[in-house]
């Protein structure tokens, strides 16, 4: 169904709900199979509250889901609005050309996974399901460890506006 305003299908035409949204962006870092990737994400959600469970979507294009498809858990981070090197690097540079994590101050979590010490907060998940939505893959996670750290407003997309995909989609 149709009216003015606009047609079904097309992003384009939806630009009047989704250019409204301004959601916190987040860092999911993945290991598995002794590689380690990490990627900034801008679509990631709560997705129930009894069990708690939370979903992060992973470009298909990314060497973050690459890594990801393989590994039982993942770890996700909240940024400080002041941490937009720390986005321009996990957002801006392609883990198929830098080694990231030799740039990142992180340890070791739960079932191997790489959790980022300075950010705000951050939780591992464990990967209960993966579903496909197009040309992101989305991974429901259980979480099993998390922390806080760092105080101070979130990174939010408008903060991280101008930063380009170390991987652009087509």
């Amino acid at each position: 169904m149709a009216d003015e305003s606009g047609t079904r299908g097309g992003a384009g035409r939806l630009s009047g709900f989704f250019d409204r949204l301004d959601p916190d962006m987040c860092v999911v870092t993945a290991a598995a199979g002794g590689e380690r990737a990490g990627c900034l994400v801008g679509f990631a959600s709560q997705c129930s509250m009894e069990p708690l469970r939370f979903a992060v979507w992973l470009s298909k294009v990314n060497r973050t889901y690459r890594v990801a498809r393989a590994a039982q858990f993942l770890a996700v981070h909240l940024l400080t609005r002041d941490q937009r090197e720390l986005a321009e690097l996990l957002g801006g540079e392609t883990g198929d050309e830098t080694d990231k994590f030799a740039r990142l101050h992180w340890r070791e979590g739960h079932g191997g996974s790489a959790v980022l010490t300075d950010t705000a907060a951050w939780f591992v998940g464990a990967v209960l399901h993966r579903t496909d939505g197009g040309d992101h893959v989305g991974f429901v996670l259980d979480p099993v460890e998390w922390g806080e750290g760092r105080a101070g407003p979130l990174l939010r997309l408008s903060d991280a506006v101008g930063i380009e995909a170390g991987h652009p989609v087509d």
